[in-house]
């Protein structure tokens, strides 16, 4: 029932966006009854905030191949490719969204996404690959904000040598320094 459940959902977001995310239409779309989608999540907002989190989580890997920069093109790509997809651009205009209901708990969500992601730069950190101080979060933030505005504002494609051009200039300003 729960992955019917959460794919009802994502695809109620492609589609119908937030308002039409409803509780009721979930279970319709999933062909369960209501009383059991709110036993289970009691809420509207943790109904669609597991769907985003297991959405994203499971179409997102956290690549380890012992090179910072192989890890970055391989999730950076990956994402590019989600970006890419009604269900995609629906996770990422839901980021944005304002109805009130989520507001509070956005904050969290892309807090624990961007931590989950800034294991790849800490694995660098620790091999040399990268400064001590560089900052894990504000190297993926650098990556990933332009391929949102992307998505977002021009509708511009996201293409294998966009994203190893942005994954280099982030690394560029994030290597060790000698002399």
């Amino acid at each position: 029932m729960r992955g019917a459940v959460l794919a009802a959902v994502v695809e109620l977001l492609a589609r119908e966006g937030l308002s039409g995310t409803t509780v009721a239409a979930v279970a319709r779309s999933a062909g369960v009854h209501e009383t059991s989608v709110y036993r289970r999540w009691k809420t509207r907002e943790n109904l669609i905030l597991d769907a985003l989190t297991s959405q994203l989580d499971a179409a997102l890997p956290i690549p380890d191949t012992g090179r910072v920069r192989e890890d970055l093109l391989r999730f950076f790509t990956t994402l590019a490719q989600l970006l890419g997809t009604a269900q995609g651009q629906a996770l990422l205009r839901l980021s944005v969204e304002r109805d009130g209901t989520l507001d509070d708990r956005r904050l969290p969500y892309w807090s624990d996404r961007l931590t989950r992601a800034g294991a790849m730069v800490r694995r660098g950190v620790d091999r040399g690959e990268l400064a001590p101080d560089t900052d894990p979060g504000l190297l993926i933030e650098a990556v990933s904000g332009p391929l949102f505005v992307r998505v977002l504002l021009s509708g511009a494609p996201l293409d294998e040598p966009l994203v190893a051009g942005l994954v280099d200039l982030a690394l560029d300003g994030a290597r060790p320094r000698t002399g």
